[in-house]
Parts: structure tokens; sequence; C-alpha cells
């Protein structure tokens, strides 16, 4: 299975996101982007490519204990910014300090159960759309310029949504299907704990 770990915001969020997202998506470069489904969203803490059945114990164990030792903690969806042309992304704020721990921690449990894992550099951010995956000749003609992508990211600059508290660490699957770009199911979660080590 391929499977990555992940915070899942709330439903609140990711219709606060969506509605200031929906507006950006009429803007010039933005039909040549590949645009990621609300029901997909998340912020990944980890990816861990092809995993074993044979190791799927191992990572649970570990997972669970990384959510029974790691706080809740307070986030929202805030901002934007973008990998080159290739991505667009809405970032994160609040307690970002306590999801970087959580990701180290995730990290930490599942660096030997995956070859795929790579060095740890965590970057919170929920991938709004990728450049598209138009093949052949004319490829570099359909895709969005720098500057087309870096309009995308300043309409959405001001964007703060509502604080939410990330309760919950994910086990993703990520299902390739079709040309519809990829699919994300959670295959288990866990609480995290409740105890208040975060004011």
């Amino acid at each position: 299975m391929r499977l990555f770990v992940a915070v899942l915001p709330p439903v609140a969020a990711l219709q606060g996101l969506s509605d200031a997202v929906a507006p950006v998506r009429g803007l010039p470069g933005a039909d040549r982007l590949r645009w990621t489904t609300v029901e997909d969203w998340h912020l990944t803490l980890a990816f861990l490519g092809e995993v074993a059945e044979d190791r799927l114990t191992e990572l649970t164990t570990g997972l669970a204990a990384v959510a029974e030792a790691t706080p809740a903690h307070r986030l929202r969806l805030a901002g934007a910014g973008r990998f080159g042309d290739r991505v667009l992304w809405a970032g994160v704020g609040g307690q970002t300090w306590a999801l970087r721990r959580l990701a180290e921690a995730v990290y930490g449990a599942t660096e030997d159960i995956t070859a795929e894992v790579d060095a740890f550099g965590f970057h919170p951010h929920l991938t709004l759309a990728r450049a598209g995956s138009s093949r052949g000749r004319r490829r570099a003609e359909r895709r969005a310029s720098a500057a087309e992508v870096e309009a995308l990211v300043a309409a959405l600059a001001g964007y703060r949504g509502p604080d939410w508290e990330a309760a919950e660490l994910h086990l993703m699957r990520s299902d390739q299907g079709g040309g519809g770009g990829p699919h994300y199911e959670s295959v288990r979660a866990w609480s995290l704990a409740r105890w208040a080590a975060y004011p």
C-alpha cells in the first residue's frame, strides 16, 4: 500500500478555505493547474511510499505511541505560497511548532519501516493545485507561468481561516486512480493526547 501520515482539517476549516479559493480559480493561469479536491485536502506529516503488509502492525503500533505522547493543538489555515511554478499551497498558522513536533515524532516512528521517507524537512502546507499533467510537445505552453502562480499566491495571501483543534493523527492510503489524480483515504486514526501541554 502507498501510505502517508497526515492531519485532516475539520469541515468548517475546509469550507472556509474552499470559499476563498473559488474566485481565485478564475484568475489567469488557474485553468492550467490541476486543482486538488476539497475531499482530499490534508496536511502531510510524512510520506511513507509503498509499505509491505507485514510491516503494518509495526507501523500502526509506532503511530499509536506517537499519538498517545502528543497533545492536541490549535491550528488555522492561513496565507499561501508556491513551490516554483509547480505547486500552489495554503499555509498553516497557530501552534505550528506543535505540528512540527508531531511531524518529527512521526518521522522517528516510521523511518525504519520504509526506505522512501526523505530526510526530515517538514514544511506545513495544504496543496491546492499542481502544474497540469499535459503531455507532448506543447507542454510548456500549457503550464501556468511562475508569475501567474505568484498572482494566485497574492490573491490568497491575506486569507485567515478559523482556529481548529488538530486532535487526530491519520494513516492515509494514496490511490493513484485514473487520469483524475490521486485519491486519499484514511485507513486508521488515533486521537492525540488530551493533557494540556500546549496553552
